[in-house]
């Protein structure tokens, strides 16, 4: 078995499946946020803090829960939470937390029937398997949520490239905010 034309099909059979005008709509709730929370754990949190990160680099105010720095949450702000299987506790009690506090909450899961997607306001469902391998998730080469993390990433990815339009930030601006202490 040729491994990278396996992996590389079974994150487009993924990818393929979200209809960008979704993404589209979340970059724009992303866009009219006062500011914009990231949460996830294990490999979904390094996903993630990655999306963190672009969006800084894109002029975002942005945090990442769990961080020193992080202040508090309210309302006109928007947590994005991520989790494949849609159980993360930390996740979900955090994406309760911010809704009761009048936040949007966009979930990132695998799992439209979840506690995290019970407690979003937006869903971005990324149909890919898990750790979990439950009956109806696509099946895949790959251990854990590997599929899920690598589809994640890039449609954050793709929400970055729709809030970089929308706010008219282009590649030179970008990179002014990129790190220079490296």
């Amino acid at each position: 078995m040729t491994l990278i034309p396996t992996v590389l099909k079974e994150v487009e059979m993924v990818v393929s499946q979200v209809e960008e005008q979704k993404l589209q709509e979340l970059a724009s709730t992303l866009q009219q946020s006062k500011r914009i929370f990231i949460i996830g754990e294990g490999r979904s949190g390094l996903m993630a803090k990655s999306f963190a990160m672009r969006l800084m680099h894109l002029g975002a105010t942005v945090y990442v829960v769990g961080e020193t720095i992080t202040p508090s949450i309210e309302e006109g702000d928007t947590l994005v939470a991520v989790s494949g299987s849609g159980t993360t506790k930390a996740v979900v009690w955090t994406s309760e937390k911010a809704a009761s506090l009048g936040c949007s909450v966009i979930g990132v899961t695998t799992n439209p029937e979840s506690p995290l997607a019970a407690a979003s306001t937006q869903l971005l469902h990324v149909p890919a398997a898990t750790k979990y391998r439950r009956e109806n998730e696509l099946k895949t080469i790959q251990p854990l949520g590997s599929l899920f993390d690598q589809s994640a990433h890039i449609l954050f990815d793709i929400m970055c490239l729709q809030y970089a339009e929308q706010n008219k930030v282009d590649h030179t601006e970008a990179f002014g905010r990129h790190s220079n202490l490296e």
